[in-house]
């Protein structure tokens, strides 16, 4: 049986970049070469957006779309906007980027991998446990 698939979140993956002898970024090699990871639209541009030269952007660009994708639906953008609402009502403000990424998961049962720590906040998520590295 398949491990189950992890969703990197963006703070994972600048770690992994930026900072490769920390716990994290080992961490997402091990996911990498295990083929556990899961990567989202808004990930892909949040890690874009950051790109200092377009070489690095073009690199970047290779690297991430030829991992697998989750696609949302319009009954994700539902999700992510009742998510935010109820979140809103408990007066927390996430970002609607993470709210995504937590119903994204939630609709395919796989972990989030993230430094974020807003995201303990959110109900049905199942956070990667990093505590065994």
């Amino acid at each position: 049986m398949k491990s189950e698939m992890v969703i990197v979140d963006t703070s994972c993956w600048i770690e992994y970049f930026n900072r490769p002898e920390s716990k994290e970024a080992k961490i997402v090699k091990i996911l990498l070469e295990e083929d556990r990871v899961i990567i989202t639209g808004v990930i892909i541009a949040e890690l874009l957006q950051g790109a200092r030269e377009k070489k690095e952007f073009q690199t970047l660009k290779e690297s991430l779309i030829a991992l697998p994708f989750l696609q949302e639906t319009p009954q994700s953008w539902e999700e992510v906007g009742k998510l935010s609402f109820e979140i809103r009502k408990k007066g927390l403000i996430i970002p609607l980027t993470d709210c995504l990424i937590a119903v994204l998961a939630k609709e395919e049962d796989c972990f989030v991998f993230t430094l974020d720590s807003h995201f303990i906040s959110l109900p049905n998520i199942k956070l990667y446990n990093q505590s065994k590295f």
